[in-house]
């Protein structure tokens, strides 16, 4: 009578020994995944006490208080919330100052002076990261205004607000091609 593998007990002890292992690695990454996120997703952390430890299936575990398990290290955790108006800027100054580069060169090679080139892509550089930070302002903030002759707030309406947009829009695209 032939062999039959299928139904060895020690290949299905193994077999589920394996699924146990893939479960638990599973589970492990699902944890460090959820710690990962949590920690992103709380913008106002300064300085926090995270906890560390191995238990005795060899799992490593994170907390926020401590366990009393032995090998435990608190982590040092800082971080800051993130401005996306600053990230946004940072990132079109970097690509304004890559189009720079490149219409120095071509203006240069139609005749004009570098010196001039320059200045001119400078100011044309600090007028395109003026306009895009207020085209930012505008769209995060619900309400926009400007100041009257006595130095008090005067806040615009929906036309206003609208025809306000337009024209940043149109100074963007302007000084920002």
């Amino acid at each position: 009578m032939p062999y039959c593998s299928l139904f060895n007990p020690r290949i299905l002890l193994e077999k589920e020994e394996a699924e146990t292992r893939r479960a638990n690695m599973m589970l492990v990454k699902i944890t460090a995944f959820a710690l990962a996120l949590s920690i992103a997703s709380i913008g106002t952390l300064s300085a926090s006490e995270i906890y560390k430890w191995t238990d005795e299936e060899g799992i490593v575990n994170y907390f926020d208080r401590p366990s009393g398990a032995a090998g435990e290290e608190q982590l040092a955790i800082h971080s800051r919330p993130t401005d996306p108006a600053r990230v946004q800027a940072e990132v079109q100054t970097e690509a304004d100052a890559q189009t720079l580069t490149a219409e120095v060169k071509a203006k240069a090679a139609q005749g004009r002076a570098p010196e001039e080139l320059l200045a001119d892509a400078r100011e044309r550089q600090e007028q395109c990261n003026k306009y895009t930070e207020r085209q930012v302002q505008f769209t995060n903030n619900r309400r926009i205004y400007r100041m009257d002759e006595n130095g008090e707030r005067v806040y615009y309406d929906e036309e206003q607000m609208a025809a306000a947009r337009s024209n940043v829009d149109g100074l963007v695209e302007r000084y920002c091609d």
